[in-house]
């Protein structure tokens, strides 16, 4: 099996590790030079990239692998990834590292997402076993439920007021119950960036939870 890691932190070396021995194919993808380390996993191949590039995951040949494992330090970095890799490359098995279990509720197919992993939620889960199984209704009682959520696409036009603004700005104004998540500009994908300066034609992903989307409608393009 071909498996992509994107993230070549503790967490992704230590899966690449673990595949290789087992006979996987493994390519790891990092932007960061500190984090090749190709003496320390020899049958692993290296890519010096930012795995949120549509170009840097093409040149990766990223449709020819069985599965990608989003294994960044960054939650958005995670999100971005998945997504991509499940929508532009079609890859059969996205699994994806959770870091901050309050951003669980993101990490779902409408993200790319097939199998989300929060260490921290799964250390709990373990501590808490013994307790759940005495429990009167069962384990599963104890799960919140994750609200229904939305992918939004907006194009953001010429005669918007927040183009030439500041992705800060938006944020501030953004209606409840709705998340910027992406900036798509040049056929390039990344998180969005407090100080990333919005221009017109750049498509804003979104993640909603909201009841109506008006709000947001009126917001970036009033008068449309």
């Amino acid at each position: 099996m071909r498996v992509a890691i994107a993230g070549a932190g503790g967490v992704g070396r230590s899966i690449a590790a673990e595949l290789s021995d087992s006979g996987h194919e493994v390519l790891l993808i990092d932007r960061a030079t500190r984090a090749i380390g190709v003496d320390e996993l020899p049958r692993a191949e290296w890519l010096l990239a930012d795995a949120c590039e549509l170009a840097s995951l093409e040149d990766a040949r990223l449709a020819d692998f069985d599965a990608v494992v989003a294994a960044s330090g960054d939650d958005k970095v995670n999100l971005v990834v998945s997504l991509l890799a499940k929508r532009e490359f079609g890859v059969g098995r996205v699994i994806a590292r959770i870091n901050d279990p309050r951003n669980e509720w993101l990490f779902t197919d409408a993200w790319g997402v097939d199998v989300a992993v929060s260490p921290p939620r799964l250390i709990a889960a373990l501590v808490d076993e013994p307790v759940a199984e005495e429990a009167e209704d069962g384990p599963d009682a104890r799960d919140p439920a994750l609200p229904e959520t939305d992918l939004l696409e907006f194009t953001l036009p010429p005669e918007s007021p927040h183009a030439g603004r500041h992705v800060r700005d938006l944020l501030t104004e953004l209606p409840e119950g709705i998340v910027l998540v992406a900036v798509v500009r040049g056929g390039g994908v990344r998180p969005p960036s407090p100080d990333t300066l919005l221009a017109p034609g750049d498509d804003l992903v979104f993640l909603s939870s909201a009841d109506s989307v008006d709000e947001l409608d009126t917001l970036l393009a009033p008068g449309a």
